[in-house]
C-alpha cells in the first residue's frame, strides 16, 4: 500500500486524513510497507477481524492477533488517530516547534493529554540504529540553566542546578550538516570518548577547543584537531563556530517556544531539536519518519514518560 503524498497545505492535510479510517490506512502502510507480516512468526498471510479490529495470522501453528497500534507509541491511547496525526503535522511543519499549551488549544485536549502526546512523539524521533556522523565534526560542551549571580564562566557550575550538554555538528562547507546532542554527567575524557564512539564514525576528524576532556580521542581512532579558544568578548574567532551556533539556537528555542524545560525531561527536548535540525527543509520526511518510526517503537507507559525514567539522569553538577 503506497503512502499518500505529503500535503502541501493545511486544507490538503484535512482532505488526506479526514477520519480515523484514513489515518489507520496510513499507519498500516508505515508499519507493513511490504504487506502484513506476523510479528511472532513472520508469516505474510492474515485475516482481518473486523469486530476486534485486529489482524490474525493465518498460520495454523500461530494464529497470533495483532492490532494496528499494538507495540507502538499509540498503544492503549484513548486519543483518536486523527488527533495524533494533527499533532504530528503541527510538530513537523512549525519551524519554531509547538508547546503542550498550543496543542491543548488547537486540538481541544486537556493540558495533561497534550503534554503526554508530545512526549510520546518525541520518543519516536530517535532512530536507534541511525547512521553515525562522519567527515569533519565540531564538538563542544555547554550547560543548560540560568546563570548564578556573581559567578562567571565555569565557576557557575559549582553547586548550580545546571545540566551539562555535549554537541557534535558535521561540517558541510561553511554550513552545518547533521547534529547530535546529549545530556552528560561531566566533561571527563571517559564521557567525551564514549559520546564520540556512540555518535561519530571512527576515522572522522574531530575539531574542538583544548579542554582536557577531548584528549583521548586520538587513542580511539579519531583525527583530533584541538585549538585554543581566545576571549570571544574581546573579538576572538570561535574555533568551533557551527557547534557554538547549534548550542545557541538550541537554548533560544527552549526559551522561546517552551520558556524553559524541566531538568529530567531535557534529553527529550534535545532529541526534538536534533530531529528538527536534521530534517529541516523536508517536512514530508519528518512527518513520515515520525509516524513511521512510531509504528516500530515499543509503547511508553505514562509512568515512564512522567518520571522520565527512560532518559539519562545525572546528579546536579558540583
Amino acid at each position: 500500500m503506497a503512502r499518500p503524498d505529503f500535503p502541501l497545505s493545511l486544507r490538503a492535510f484535512q482532505l488526506a486524513f479526514p477520519d480515523d479510517e484514513a489515518c489507520a490506512r496510513y499507519l498500516a502502510a508505515c508499519r507493513w510497507p511490504d504487506g502484513f507480516r506476523c510479528p511472532r512468526c513472520g508469516n505474510d498471510r492474515a485475516y482481518f477481524l473486523t469486530s476486534h479490529q485486529r489482524w490474525q495470522c493465518a498460520s495454523p501453528k500461530c494464529r497470533h492477533q495483532t492490532s494496528l497500534t499494538s507495540g507502538t507509541i499509540l498503544q492503549r491511547s484513548k486519543v483518536p488517530l486523527t488527533t495524533w496525526f494533527w499533532a504530528a503535522y503541527l510538530v513537523t511543519t512549525d519551524k519554531r516547534g509547538v508547546s503542550a499549551s498550543h496543542i491543548e488549544r488547537q486540538l481541544d485536549l486537556s493540558y495533561d493529554a497534550a503534554w503526554l502526546l508530545l512526549h510520546k512523539l518525541r520518543r519516536a524521533m530517535v532512530v536507534r540504529d541511525r547512521e553515525k556522523l562522519s567527515g569533519t565534526i565540531e564538538m563542544d560542551e555547554t550547560w543548560v540553566g540560568g546563570p548564578q549571580a556573581g559567578l562567571r564562566g565555569s565557576r557557575q557550575l559549582k553547586g548550580r542546578k545546571a545540566a551539562l550538554v555535549i554537541v557534535a555538528v558535521e561540517r558541510r562547507g561553511t554550513g552545518s550538516g547533521r547534529v547530535r546532542m546529549e545530556v552528560i554527567p561531566d566533561f571527563t575524557q571517559d564521557t567525551m570518548t564514549e559520546f564520540a564512539l556512540r555518535n561519530i564514525e571512527v576515522g572522522s576528524t574531530i575539531v574542538s577547543d583544548k579542554m582536557p576532556g577531548f584528549d583521548r580521542l586520538p587513542k580511539v581512532g579519531y583525527a583530533h584537531q584541538p585549538a585554543k579558544q581566545g576571549n570571544i568578548r574581546k573579538g576572538a574567532v570561535h574555533v568551533v563556530p557551527l557547534a557554538d551556533r547549534a548550542m545557541g539556537n538550541m537554548k533560544q528555542w527552549l526559551l522561546g517556544t517552551f520558556h524553559g524545560v524541566s531538568r529530567p525531561q531535557l534529553q527529550a527536548y534535545l532529541d526534538e531539536f536534533v530531529f528538527r535540525h536534521n530534517r529541516r527543509g523536508n517536512p514530508q520526511l519528518a512527518f513520515q519518519t515520525l509516524l513511521g518510526l512510531g509504528a516500530n517503537r515499543a509503547p511508553v507507559p505514562l509512568s515512564v514518560v512522567r518520571g522520565a525514567t527512560d532518559l539519562p539522569q545525572y546528579p546536579i553538577s558540583s
